[in-house]
């Protein structure tokens, strides 16, 4: 009972040691790959499980620092690869789908901001891609219905809302 009780105390307090030593550093770490805060944390408290649970066999790791970064930059590499990643951080058209049952103060004052700031980024598109932008996102109209209302062939639909977004992005990369 007294070994059982001694070896959790060892590991417990290697554990803390280990968290307090490297939590900044590998955070800091997994947000250069991923960008994210919350998945940088995310991530670390991964890798710590993963420590916590091969304790049993930090005999065998060389160098355990070395062993440490290897395996965050793995996790890393890992959410960059998966699929959720690539929907949510590629494509944020599907934050907007992302339904919360809980959204917080700072969650609406954020997309608040956000919206905010893409319509001012609408606003200064010349008339003809704000037009399309409008009908199409904001109307929710089909390009057919669009081609109707503003008496332009479908093409022409299509193309100005291709540029429109090219603008979009642009206008909206360089405001950030």
């Amino acid at each position: 009972m007294g070994e059982e009780k001694n070896y959790e105390e060892t590991r417990d307090k290697w554990f803390e040691n280990i968290m307090d030593q490297y939590g900044d550093r590998l955070t800091k770490l997994s947000y250069n790959y991923l960008k994210d805060w919350n998945l940088a944390e995310d991530i670390v408290q991964d890798v710590f499980i993963t420590c916590y649970k091969k304790y049993d066999k930090m005999s065998e790791v060389v160098s355990f620092k070395a062993w440490i970064y290897r395996i965050t930059i793995n996790k890393c590499k890992d959410m960059l690869k998966s699929s959720l990643f690539k929907k949510v951080i590629i494509n944020p058209d599907l934050f907007k789908r992302i339904i919360s049952s809980e959204v917080t103060p700072e969650m609406r004052v954020m997309k608040k901001n956000e919206e905010e700031y893409l319509s001012i980024c609408v606003l200064e598109l010349p008339l003809k891609y704000r037009e399309v932008i409008t009908l199409f996102y904001y109307e929710e109209l089909p390009i057919d219905e669009i081609s109707e209302l503003l008496k332009i062939k479908r093409n022409t639909v299509k193309t100005r809302l291709s540029r429109a977004r090219l603008k979009l992005k642009t206008n909206l990369e360089r405001g950030r």
